[in-house]
C-alpha cells in the first residue's frame, strides 16, 4: 500500500450535527439545556463555521457521541 493510499484510508468523513439534531440523538436534551451546557463548557466539542462571532455552530457526531461515553456511571452515587 503506498503512503497516499494509507493515508486516504485513515481519513474519517465527518458528519456534522445542529443543535436540533444532537438533541434527536441524545434522548432528554433540550437545545436550551445543549446552549446552557456549551456555555459553561461542559458539552462536547463544536465549531463555529461562521467564524468567531457568527450564529452557525455544528457538532461532530463522533465528538457527541464520545460526550455520552464519557459520562458512564456504575453507580449511582458517581451522579
Amino acid at each position: 500500500m503506498s503512503n497516499v493510499t494509507a493515508l486516504r484510508a485513515k481519513q474519517v468523513e465527518h458528519v456534522y450535527l445542529s443543535p436540533v439534531q444532537v438533541c434527536e440523538l441524545v434522548p432528554g436534551l433540550s437545545v436550551s439545556g445543549l446552549l446552557d451546557l456549551r456555555k459553561r463548557g461542559l458539552g462536547p466539542k463544536y465549531r463555529k463555521p461562521t467564524g468567531e462571532h457568527g450564529k452557525v455552530i455544528v457538532y461532530a457526531e463522533a465528538d457527541v457521541r464520545a460526550w455520552v461515553e464519557a459520562s458512564v456511571h456504575t453507580t449511582t452515587e458517581q451522579s
